[in-house]
Order: C-alpha cells, then structure tokens, then sequence
C-alpha cells in the first residue's frame, strides 16, 4: 500500500509566466525585496524530504553556486535526464521513465517530495497527472520571452482546485492550488 506523500511543484515565475531568460538566466528573481520574508519555504521544506529537478535547472544551480548543490544535503535528490550517468555530490541522476521513479517514491513512507522544475520536467509531470500539488510565486515582473513554467504540451486537461492566495506588500502573490 502507497503512502500519503504528494509530488508538489515549488516555484516562481514572472507575470508572463516565465521561470527564466531565453538563457537561463534568474537573477530578475533578486528584483523583488524580500527582506526577512521567506514566503513560507522554511515551512514547505520541514514538509518534504525528496527533491527532484530536471538537468538543465541543475546545471544552472551548479553554475550559480560555484558547484555546491545544497539541496543535497537536506533531501534525497533526483536529478531527471536524458542520459544515464552515475551519482554524485548526493545526487541520483534518473533516466528511466519519470512515473516509475514518481510511484517508487510514493509506494514508500516519508515526507512529501519536491519539484523545482523546469519546465520540460513539469511537463512530463503533467502530462503524466503526477504533480498533486502546485505552489507558484508570481513575482510582479514582465520578461516578455523566456522559457515558461508550462511550456505548450500534449498534457491532459487537468482542473486545478485553490487551496490558498496570500499577497505580500512588494508585489509577490502566492498561489497554491491542488491538481484534480
């Protein structure tokens, strides 16, 4: 018998709907004053134990930290690609089919587990009905290009319930909704 644990995507995007710059760029996300504020994520992090993110955002993460991946070192990660390669820092790379790896970590007790994107990977997760939760934080900017949070796919209709909005004094508003 499977466990209660929910796949739920953590995430910011632009008003526009984009999570990046054509060149993978995020630093439009320091725009926005955040002072002490966490917007909750030290919360939504004491509720989760695995964490899984597509190649592509690792890279970017890797490049941005001078190669520390310190989500390593709070959850299990999982890092999804195309191409079979070894672990490392903490790191399962996986390349078989995402449902597999989605109902093995489910079919398991623990905590919920988290999906930070990117786009291709909240795709396959959609397209699929594996993403049980979606927390987005709109951040008041327009990028007007870039790479979207949900790229155009041959995913199913799925109708999203709302859970929760809150919006902050700098503008952010945050979402939570649960995908039916």
């Amino acid at each position: 018998m499977g466990s209660n644990r929910k796949v739920i995507l953590y995430i910011a995007m632009s008003l526009d709907g984009f999570i990046a710059t054509k060149n993978d760029e995020i630093d439009w996300l320091d725009n926005i004053d955040h002072g002490d504020n966490d917007y909750g994520y030290t919360q939504f992090t004491s509720e989760v134990d695995t964490y899984i993110v597509g190649k592509r955002t690792y890279d970017v993460v890797l490049k941005l930290t001078d190669g520390v991946f310190a989500q390593s070192e709070k959850f299990d990660c999982y890092v999804l690609t195309r191409s079979s390669r070894e672990a490392e820092n903490g790191v399962q790379f996986y390349s078989d089919d995402v449902k597999n790896l989605i109902e093995e970590l489910k079919s398991k007790p623990g905590k919920n587990i988290y999906c930070d994107g990117g786009g291709q990977v909240v795709s396959l997760l959609l397209k699929d009905a594996l993403i049980d939760e979606i927390i987005v934080s709109v951040i008041p900017i327009l990028l007007g290009d870039g790479i979207r949070l949900f790229p155009g796919t041959e995913m199913e209709h799925q109708t999203l319930k709302i859970i929760a909005s809150k919006q902050y004094e700098n503008g952010l508003v945050q979402l939570k909704y649960s995908v039916s």
